[in-house]
């Protein structure tokens, strides 16, 4: 049930995300596409497309590792490729607050069409407005992408008990990065976002062929909220193995400061693949193989056992269920 009013909690990407599409969006808008609720939409054509837009309004806007032009453009990129799309075109719309130094948008913008270069995406549109003191904070992005679908099917209904459960590298960064930049007399040695590119990882694995179930960037949320929107698909559940989880010690020590868990701290530089066990080793080189991909593990399993939960075995023996994420660990951390 959505409450009388919208609080910094809908927009965590947690439960209550959750329950704002559910009960309102998703039935007013409804429809086959919309309904899958992945990443980005897989839309018919002369060749099928995928479609995804997406907001930016991370406060601060420069960031250990990014600032919002860089995350404005690998976010969408990103939904992209997760959906099994190859990342085409985007647009980018501005909505920059009366007062902003320009040399600041410079930046921005500079990073950003850096960032586009990168991925091999053109930004072939857009939009800009100027809002006055206080009507923003600083400067809001907002990009949509196209691109030509490559790997149909990607989808969490396609996992199976005993398929693999592999995150591309450590997890957390983005999410410390940020919070820590917030707090600068924090700030933990070398500690940046991860914030990049996923598309050539995610077409590496494509090669996988059915084998491959599903892709999704844990962002908002973290890894923790991602998997438990598997687990909502099937009849099975996730173990995962939590010294087999690759966490960079400034993030565990950041989080250990500030009383977080790195499994709800978003990423976006990050991909979870859930594989066939019998593809999971040629998976775990594949994307190894990328700078990004060097701490990839497998991390764990689907299993039989407790359908729709996600189950972490700690490194003492013991297990705890891993939910959605309840709240707001940090409004306006992309």
């Amino acid at each position: 049930m959505l409450e009388p009013t919208i609080s910094l909690d809908y927009g965590s990407g947690g439960k209550k995300t959750a329950a704002l599409i559910e009960e309102m969006i998703v039935p007013l808008f409804k429809n086959d596409a919309l309904c899958a609720l992945g990443d980005g939409a897989v839309l018919s054509g002369a060749e099928k497309i995928v479609f995804s837009t997406d907001s930016f309004v991370i406060r601060p806007i420069f960031f250990p590792g990014g600032d919002i032009g860089k995350l404005a453009v690998c976010g969408t990129v990103n939904d992209i490729a997760m959906a099994g799309g190859e990342p085409k075109y985007l647009s980018l719309s501005l909505i920059i607050e009366e007062g902003l130094p320009t040399k600041e948008l410079q930046a921005v913008l500079e990073n950003a069409a850096r960032t586009a270069k990168k991925a091999n995406v053109q930004i072939v549109t857009g939009d800009t407005k100027v809002v006055e003191k206080g009507g923003c904070d600083k400067l809001m992005i907002n990009t949509t992408g196209i691109g030509f679908l490559r790997h149909p099917g990607l989808h969490p209904s396609a996992i199976r008990p005993g398929d693999r459960v592999i995150v591309s590298g450590t997890i957390g960064d983005h999410g410390a990065a940020v919070m820590l930049a917030r707090e600068p007399l924090l700030l933990q040695g070398d500690l940046k976002s991860d914030c990049a590119p996923l598309h050539e990882m995610a077409a590496a694995l494509y090669a996988l062929g059915p084998a491959l179930r599903v892709l999704r960037d844990p962002t908002r949320g973290g890894a923790a909220t991602t998997l438990n929107e598997f687990t909502e698909a099937g009849s099975f559940g996730i173990l995962l193995a939590e010294e087999a989880i690759p966490v960079a010690p400034a993030v565990r020590t950041s989080c250990e400061i500030l009383g977080l868990d790195p499994l709800y701290c978003a990423n976006e530089g990050k991909l979870l693949a859930v594989v066939s066990a019998e593809k999971a080793q040629e998976a775990l080189t594949m994307l190894k193989r990328f700078p990004e991909g060097k701490d990839a593990a497998v991390i764990g399993e689907a299993t039989e056992e407790n359908p729709g939960r996600v189950i972490l075995r700690t490194e003492f023996g013991g297990t705890r269920i891993l939910s959605k994420l309840s709240g707001a660990q940090l409004p306006r951390i992309c």
